[in-house]
């Protein structure tokens, strides 16, 4: 991958979106991960006003750490970087107190952390007539759809969606993000705790990646393969058939003009 020619692509891609859609800017959630980190400094590097946020509902201290690090970084190297840290754990709880109990399932309630969220990057983008950018790479957009409908799923554009976990770090390194996030075990911290994302999917990206150009590729040649692959192999196609919903455009039920 060329490096320098991708940020400067995607930098361009942001500018002339946001140039043609009449909004004065950017909204990203920075989490303390590395897609968040480089999305956020993508868009500040378009020179057009950036409103990093951060967004914590019970979160773990090392994660709000690493966010606000990350900001802290951004806001010194960039002129036209706002930021705002928006406490949602009382607005968690008092969802906690509405929702019947029967429905408050663990992945139920992670969605609604992520739901949560959205809500409050469109608070500010609708406000400040900004876009809220996406921070989803390719392989957990379009490979295994690990993000939440309507959630971390509801943007207005995707800077990085058609970048590997593994090209976003190689874009992070190449922008001087900090140390901490480069190093930290990548984690969505929708659950109140520590877990990883390949605690939950059961696989690294760097095995995701390789299942997805196995799959791109035609899928062929499945005699051999190693134990692991294979396992991987069907961590991936499980999770991309399930997930299937969130990838594809919102089905529409057409009717007939003789029926109109």
């Amino acid at each position: 991958m060329q490096t320098q020619h991708v940020i400067e692509f995607i930098v361009n891609w942001l500018n002339d979106y946001c140039n043609r859609s009449g909004q004065k800017g950017f909204v990203v959630g920075v989490s303390g991960g590395i897609d968040s980190a480089v999305t956020s400094t993508l868009c500040a590097k378009t020179g057009k006003p950036l409103i990093a946020l951060n967004m914590p509902i019970r979160q773990d201290p090392n994660q709000l750490s690493l966010a606000q690090g990350h900001i802290d970084w951004l806001k010194g190297q960039f002129q036209n970087v706002e930021s705002a840290t928006v406490d949602l754990t009382e607005a968690f709880q008092t969802i906690e107190a509405t929702f019947p109990a029967a429905i408050q399932d663990e992945l139920t309630m992670a969605n609604t952390r992520a739901r949560l969220r959205m809500i409050t990057l469109y608070g500010f983008s609708g406000h400040h007539h900004m876009l809220v950018a996406g921070t989803g790479n390719k392989v957990e957009d379009f490979g295994v759809g690990f993000f939440t409908k309507y959630g971390d799923g509801g943007v207005d554009l995707s800077p990085i969606a058609d970048l590997m976990k593994s090209e976003v770090y190689a874009i992070g390194r190449s922008l001087g993000v900090i140390d901490g996030i480069l190093k930290a075990r990548p984690t969505d911290g929708l659950w109140g705790d520590s877990r990883t994302d390949e605690e939950q999917i059961g696989a690294s990206y760097d095995e995701l990646e390789w299942a997805m150009g196995f799959e791109e590729a035609g899928g062929g040649g499945e005699n051999g393969l190693s134990d692991r692959q294979r396992d991987v192999l069907g961590i991936f196609r499980r999770f991309h058939q399930a997930n299937r919903h969130k990838m594809e455009p919102l089905p529409v039920a057409r009717i007939p003009a003789g029926l109109k």
